[in-house]
């Protein structure tokens, strides 16, 4: 991570230490670099330049609305997947013809919002979805522009549950379901198919499985043109992963001169995620104890599972760095407070002596970290920072304990 690098022995973000930001903002919190998000949005967005794309950052990957904001003064679109995600948009004042609505259990208040706000493709994703949206948009007198994601039946080789575009998967409609809607939407007069998309999983780094999507998705679109439906838009969705221990990076001059080669006229569109902002953020922790059972070592942060779900959801790997430069000196699991044998950071890692006080940093949390964190044990989220250069500012405050009985 380019953005996060030691210097005279302490851990930077930018040109900012990391400790400065533990004492004003206190810990668990969550960093991230503002040049990195920008840098990773923009090389994105050039390696696919010569097929002028429509890029729809997946707001899921990170929802924090000062991070919406950034993205979308760069002209990126968003990939949204619930109501709560289209209120954030309207938040920042979203360009409604750059985003796209995507997910398997849209309810009937989440498509009238949509149509309301007349987005660029509600990406429809069953049959039952497409009667409720005809339903509604006929009761509404209106048209809205729909997509149509396809499940591919092609295995990305990623994690189980980070897997998408298999049969076996509930995502999008299998390619025989896609072709029987031909006739049905040849006789419809509230929708305007414009699309139709994939979108395989997450984590990939190997392009081969996107090109075979693709493959399959053109010759389904070319025959959706060919019984008079003006299929306008190729959504390829996002998926693009990161390193997270050394892996090579994902080829995308391959995947682009690939597209380049075979889109025919299709406008293509982007949704990529964890790719802008995975390696842009960590997770910083304060070191509570060491303790040692029968020679096993565990050491004891004030971050949980609560924070950061990925090693106990996805048994994802995430290096550990400490915030003073220090030499491993044992094996040891980093573990947090929360009441469950699965509340780990690392397992046997090579690590330095930790004493109380000191600081660690759970590196490449930028993505699915703070939008994936609860308040289980009644534990307040943590604080979210932007860094920018040598100044920082908190865009999220920590929670209280007064927040988490709010409502109740």
């Amino acid at each position: 991570m380019e953005a996060f690098q030691y210097r005279n022995g302490w851990l930077f973000c930018e040109d900012t230490p990391l400790v400065d930001i533990a004492r004003e903002a206190g810990t668990p919190c969550y960093i991230y670099s503002r040049n990195a998000i920008l840098a990773n949005y923009r090389y994105f967005r050039s390696a696919f330049a010569d097929l002028d794309p429509l890029i729809c950052y997946s707001v899921k990957a990170n929802s924090n609305l000062t991070i919406l904001r950034l993205l979308q003064e760069e002209g990126s679109g968003f990939d949204v997947v619930s109501g709560g995600e289209l209120y954030r948009l309207k938040k920042i004042g979203a360009s409604w013809d750059k985003v796209v609505f995507s997910g398997v259990g849209k309810s009937p208040a989440e498509l009238q919002l949509a149509m309301e706000l007349s987005i660029r493709s509600i990406n429809v994703e069953s049959l039952q979805e497409l009667e409720a949206l005809a339903d509604l948009a006929s009761q509404r007198g209106e048209c809205p522009a729909i997509a149509f994601r396809v499940n591919p039946d092609v295995d990305a080789q990623s994690h189980p549950y980070t897997l998408t575009g298999l049969r076996q998967h509930k995502f999008g409609l299998d390619m025989e379901q896609a072709r029987r809607v031909i006739s049905i939407l040849r006789t419809g007069e509230h929708l305007r198919v414009t699309g139709l998309g994939v979108h395989i999983g997450s984590q990939i780094l190997d392009i081969q499985p996107f090109i075979n999507a693709f493959v399959r998705l053109k010759e389904l679109a070319d025959e959706f043109r060919e019984a008079g439906l003006p299929v306008e838009h190729l959504d390829l969705g996002g998926g693009v992963g990161i390193p997270y221990r050394g892996e090579k990076s994902a080829d995308l001059a391959r995947y682009a001169g690939f597209l380049k080669d075979n889109r025919g006229d299709y406008k293509l569109f982007f949704e990529p995620g964890r790719f802008v902002v995975g390696n842009a953020g960590v997770l910083l922790n304060q070191v509570l104890y060491h303790k040692a059972n029968h020679g096993k070592h565990f050491v004891i942060v004030d971050g949980a599972m609560n924070d950061l779900m990925r090693p106990s959801l996805y048994q994802a790997h995430h290096e550990i760095l400490s915030v003073e430069e220090k030499r491993a000196s044992l094996t040891a699991d980093v573990v947090g407070p929360v009441c469950e044998s699965g509340d780990f950071f690392a397992r046997d890692r090579s690590l330095p002596q930790y004493l109380p006080g000191d600081y660690l940093a759970v590196m490449n949390a930028g993505a699915y970290g703070f939008p994936l964190s609860s308040n289980y044990n009644s534990r307040p989220r943590a604080a979210e920072v932007l860094v920018d250069g040598s100044s920082f500012k908190i865009i999220r405050q920590r929670e209280t304990f007064e927040d988490l009985v709010r409502g109740e």
